[in-house]
């Protein structure tokens, strides 16, 4: 993570699999090893996560477990269920983060493309996933057309705009 850049590099991945017990190896695909900017409004948190429980070092964890190790997937949904009830968000599983994020960047006008490079996928798949939820939007888009074209075209007489 690089605070000061507002980016995350993802370059590995943890999994853990019953005949191999915890693995540290790249993303599945090629499109998986990316690096992502994150909002500047999250950069406080992030910089108290990894001072208080990240290990240290470009190569470190940034989720560990309770005694500092890799995170396990039985410790990890004990932790996130305590997140969620001090949080009093209910019934949230851990990928709707993800989710959520995408969605928001998707009606933030992230195109196909972009939606793809930020959630690691070389399909379209999954990021028309995210443009579909944000369908309805034609009057907003032809909201932001009509502001360029404002901007740019003189006033005529009688124009109900005032400019």
């Amino acid at each position: 993570m690089d605070l000061e850049r507002r980016t995350v590099a993802v370059r590995r991945a943890l999994a853990e699999t019953r005949t191999h017990g915890i693995l540290i190896k790249t993303p599945k695909t090629a499109a998986g090893v990316r690096t992502v900017a994150f909002p500047a409004s999250l950069t406080e948190n992030l910089a108290a996560h990894l001072a208080a429980y990240a290990e240290s070092g470009r190569t470190g964890l940034v989720f560990t477990g309770a005694r500092g190790g890799q995170l396990r997937r039985n410790n990890f949904r004990r932790l996130w269920l305590r997140a969620l009830e001090t949080t009093g968000l209910g019934d949230v599983h851990f990928h709707d983060l993800r989710h959520t994020g995408n969605t928001l960047a998707a009606t933030g006008g992230a195109t196909t493309r972009e939606l793809m490079q930020r959630m690691g996928h070389s399909s379209v798949r999954a990021a028309l996933i995210y443009q579909h939820l944000v369908n309805g939007r034609d009057h907003a888009i032809a909201a932001h057309v009509d502001e360029q074209i404002r901007r740019v075209r003189p006033a005529e007489p009688g124009d109900a705009s005032g400019t």
